[in-house]
């Protein structure tokens, strides 16, 4: 197992299956699209995963999240395939996950849960792991009859009865000290890098933000020349980075923050504000999306939704197409009646479709792995850092 005190996946690699539902809320497209991160997810945290399982619903249940034939059919796949783990698209109640792990005899994860535990492998600073830790805590505190092992002994019956109430209100209590402790250690690290912040003397700031895994950090290592962990797996950044860069004798500084995701707990948002502190104090955001990806429009649906719960006020924003070397339209068959969607677009003509809708902001397509269009993403960014300098300093001659 990973650290004591964090809920984890075993390191070793896990065999798993993942559950999902199609509700009247999104379409089966999306649906699927849901799952199939789930599965990145799933394979980020070191779980293989043998199969899925979608089903339509109106609503996912209350009492099993899927219909009683369905968890019938799940508990038959993992029984006689030896499956160890099932991972659902949504978080579950505490009663769902107690139901579902009683019917299927395994252990279950949520959507929630599994992103926390990646959170917890990927921190590295004290900042991070207090953040990480907090929300799972946060988390923890409804779930305490599952999550705790040495709690396995109070499910009633002759000689098992009455010490158990004591036990987990003795836990809750430790688990909320714990929760005030972190809350106050995290304050004191606030004050810390808000000194930090403000040492920096005032230079324009620049943010990197973007949805996980569209290659925030690989322009960020372009950009500054410096040497940012980037892999192709969710949540590779999790501590924010600064790095000094100066492009035609103009410095700025360039920050990389943690990726968003669709459906990220809302322990993890509020935990994770304060790293986020330096997206509020940017004079300038780079939005990087990855347009080889096919819901790339969804995804910088959810950044900026995001960005807005974070009470971030609207800011100079570039939007940054990255990985144009991957996108790859998909051809349409000549005799097909169908109108063309954007999958069928080349990318000149998307880039026309986005530069149309997006006039009030620079776009900008590149490729930060084959360094494709990189100068014109430079130019972009001295000419906007340009003038939130001369707005900043009127009288100064540096750049007239």
């Amino acid at each position: 197992m990973e650290e004591k005190g964090h809920i984890t996946v075993d390191s070793v690699e896990e065999t798993c299956v993942l559950v999902g539902v199609i509700t009247s809320d999104i379409s089966e497209e999306i649906a699927h699209e849901y799952i199939d991160e789930l599965e990145f997810l799933a394979e980020t945290a070191g779980a293989v995963t043998k199969k899925k399982f979608l089903q339509k619903l109106p609503h996912a249940n209350p009492r099993t999240y899927v219909g009683s034939g369905k968890l019938d059919e799940i508990r038959q796949y993992i029984q006689e395939n030896s499956i160890e783990l099932v991972i659902f698209d949504d978080e579950l109640s505490p009663s769902q996950l107690r139901n579902i792990e009683r019917d299927l005899q395994c252990k279950v994860l949520d959507r929630n849960i599994l992103i926390l535990d990646i959170f917890a492998s990927r921190a590295r600073t004290s900042h991070a792991k207090t953040q990480v830790e907090l929300a799972q805590l946060q988390y923890m505190l409804p779930r305490l009859t599952r999550m705790w092992t040495h709690l396995e002994r109070q499910k009633g019956g002759i000689g098992l009865r009455g010490p158990g109430e004591s036990q987990i209100e003795t836990d809750r209590r430790i688990i909320q000290t714990r929760i005030a402790l972190m809350k106050e250690r995290l304050k004191e690290i606030d004050k810390q890098m808000a000194v930090q912040r403000s040492n920096r003397g005032q230079l324009v700031r620049v943010a990197l933000v973007g949805y996980t895994n569209v290659g925030k950090s690989t322009l960020m290592n372009l950009l500054s020349k410096s040497d940012v962990f980037a892999e192709n797996k969710l949540f590779a950044t999790l501590d924010t980075t600064v790095r000094k860069v100066v492009i035609d004798n103009l410095p700025f500084l360039l920050t990389d923050t943690v990726g968003f995701i669709r459906k990220l707990p809302h322990q993890l948002i509020e935990s994770f504000k304060s790293t986020l502190d330096e997206v509020r104090e940017a004079d300038l955001l780079l939005h990087v999306i990855d347009i080889s990806h096919p819901s790339f429009e969804d995804q910088y649906r959810v950044v900026n939704e995001t960005l807005s719960e974070l009470d971030n006020k609207e800011k100079p924003t570039i939007i940054v197409f990255n990985k144009i070397d991957a996108y790859q339209p998909v051809e349409k068959d000549k005799d097909d009646p169908s109108p063309r969607t954007k999958e069928n677009f080349t990318l000149d003509e998307l880039k026309k479709s986005w530069m149309s809708k997006m006039d009030h902001k620079h776009c900008v397509f590149i490729s930060a792995t084959s360094k494709d269009n990189i100068e014109e993403l430079k130019n972009v960014v001295y000419q906007e850092v340009k003038e939130i300098f001369k707005v900043r300093y009127p009288y100064n001659d540096f750049l007239y």
